[in-house]
């Protein structure tokens, strides 16, 4: 605990090399696999088309590799017709049209909140039943859906998408090496499935990050990621361990939650890209962030 807090009321703003860019990542089926980009464009609720789709229950509720390891194993690709699905496992394939098939709307639970969400297909609904062994449907995010951001740490009129709760998240290079110094086997960073990668800072500089700008968008901070087991999945086979959370609470934890990378929201649009520098405006101690 002593070591995290001293990381945490480090200040950087003074003492760091440049901040860029590093990789850039995309997510557009909630809990799918991501896809790696070299220039994203910044909407009002995340990153162009980033957890946009989602699978639900029969409930209606978001299903995610939490209940669902197996969805690691679902690799995404962009298709001039849409987004392209690929089972790892059977190779079969799927193509989701940009735009739903259906006019058909429903609401759709995610944790505490409830939005509208758009059915995208029968053939979706049943590719997905068939290769999870579950039964679910596919919705889309569509624009004149609103969900709102926790207004206990965000403006009121910050949104998201499908996202757990806020439209980005960024993690430092250094902080994953520093973390792979103290485990058994490194891992890559698709565990923690940030949006931004950033190289250049110290371990956890993202901590502090209160103001940044990249490319002329503002960003702020909004509070340390709270993670959960879906980082002890391996995301090449949905192999499920008890690393990185067992190292990771030795040092990063604080009232039973363990912190890795720092959720962000937007202040105005555009594209952000690979190599692009990060200016920190302004930095907080990162207690600020957590709950």
């Amino acid at each position: 605990m002593l070591c995290f807090n001293i990381v945490l009321n480090y200040n950087f703003t003074k003492h760091c090399c440049m901040l860029k860019i590093n990789e850039l990542y995309i997510y557009p089926v909630k809990s799918l696999g991501g896809i790696k980009v070299n220039k994203a464009y910044v909407t009002d609720r995340g990153l162009e088309y980033d957890r946009r789709w989602m699978l639900v229950d029969k409930y209606n509720r978001f299903i995610s590799q939490r209940e669902v390891a197996q969805m690691a194993l679902l690799k995404v690709n962009f298709h001039y017709e849409g987004l392209q699905i690929t089972d790892k496992t059977s190779n079969a394939n799927l193509i989701i049209p940009f735009q739903p098939l259906t006019q058909q709307f429903i609401n759709v639970t995610i944790w505490d909140d409830t939005c509208t969400g758009q059915l995208v297909s029968e053939d979706a609904d049943k590719w997905f039943t068939e290769i999870l062994g579950i039964n679910c449907r596919l919705v889309y995010m569509p624009d004149e859906t609103v969900r709102s951001t926790d207004p206990k740490y965000t403006s009121t009129d910050s949104i998201t998408s499908f996202s757990d709760a806020y439209p980005f998240l960024i993690i430092g290079q250094a902080s994953l090496d520093d973390l792979n110094d103290r485990l058994p086997q490194p891992l890559l960073i698709d565990r923690f499935r940030p949006n931004i990668v950033f190289t250049g800072g110290k371990p956890y500089q993202e901590d502090t990050m209160d103001t940044l700008v990249i490319n002329n968008i503002t960003f702020n901070g909004v509070k340390l990621c709270a993670r959960c087991n879906v980082i002890t999945i391996d995301q090449s086979n949905a192999v499920q361990t008890k690393e990185p959370l067992k190292t990771l609470a030795t040092y990063r934890s604080k009232n039973n939650k363990v912190y890795f990378g720092q959720n962000l929201i937007s202040l105005n649009v555009g594209y952000i890209s690979v190599n692009d520098q990060i200016a920190v405006l302004n930095t907080h101690t990162a207690e600020r962030f957590m709950i």
